[in-house]
Formats: structure tokens, sequence, C-alpha cells
């Protein structure tokens, strides 16, 4: 699944580059994912200020019609589009490069400290490279592994 998954992903985003000039937005990311029994296609788009309602349906209706065209997904699958939201997850390179000098969020699957200290904490994201993800937590830089960081999002503020 991961190769075919990343196949149809590659493919959708390929065909959304278009649709998401004509429309004024970008494209943050698209993922194909199974929840139950369901397929997903989710078109993930932003533009500065945020995009509204009216995006959403724009790309979902254009995309649509160029999916149906280009039919190469076999599943059945429910397409949605939308904003990545506030919350976001930051999977690729240019998400993180966006959100240098905002506070993140990083889950581990395992401490960083061997087997204690927390799997879960928040600090300012640095900077990355191909092997670590740099985060400012008080006045100490941690410099975390990516194979460890199950998930990293921007941290909401309220």
């Amino acid at each position: 699944m991961a190769s075919k998954r990343s196949e149809y992903e590659t493919r959708t985003e390929e065909l959304l580059v278009p649709i998401a000039k004509e429309a004024g937005v970008d494209i943050y990311d698209v993922e194909y994912v199974k929840e139950g029994p369901d397929y997903y296609l989710r078109a993930y788009i932003d533009k500065e200020g945020g995009v509204n309602i009216g995006d959403c349906e724009t790309v979902s209706r254009a995309l649509s019609d160029v999916l149906d065209r280009e039919d190469f997904i076999p599943d059945a699958y429910i397409l949605e589009v939308s904003s990545p939201g506030l919350g976001r997850k930051l999977t690729r390179d240019r998400h993180l490069d966006r959100s240098i000098g905002e506070e993140v969020e990083l889950k581990l699957y395992k401490p960083l400290d061997g087997k204690k200290g927390p799997k879960e904490f928040s600090g300012i994201l640095e900077g990355y490279d191909a092997e670590t993800i740099s985060v400012r937590i008080d006045d100490e830089v941690k410099h975390v592994d990516r194979s460890l960081i199950a998930q990293i999002r921007l941290a909401l503020d309220f």
C-alpha cells in the first residue's frame, strides 16, 4: 500500500498544480489514506490570509473532474479538499521551511533521553537537516533524530 499510496499522492499533486495556480492557492499536502473501510484522497490547500469554503469548492470541483478523466486510482475513495488547519502537521521539508521560528509540538516514539523523560513536548522550531529537527525549549536547543518523531505539528496557541 505504501508505494501505491505514494504513487497516488504524487500523481494527484501533479494534477493539482495547474488547478491550484488558477485558483490562487498553494498546495500544502496531498494524502491518500484508509480509515476504517474507506479510502480518502485529501488535498490540503493554503494561501496568504487562509483559504475559505469557496477556494476549497473551486479546487475540489476542478480536481474531481481531472481525477475522473485520468481515473488512475482503482479503489473507491472520498475526495476532500480543505485547509491544513491551525495545528497543521509538518510532514515535508517545505512545511518545516515555512515554520522556522514557530512553536511546534512533537510526539516521539520514545523519550529523547532513553527510558525517562517526556515523549511529548513543544518548543520553537530552530531548523532541521536530513537527520534531525532542532527545537529550542526554554534556553536549550534539542536536536531530535527524525526517526524518533511520530508527529510534529504547529502548536495551537489560544
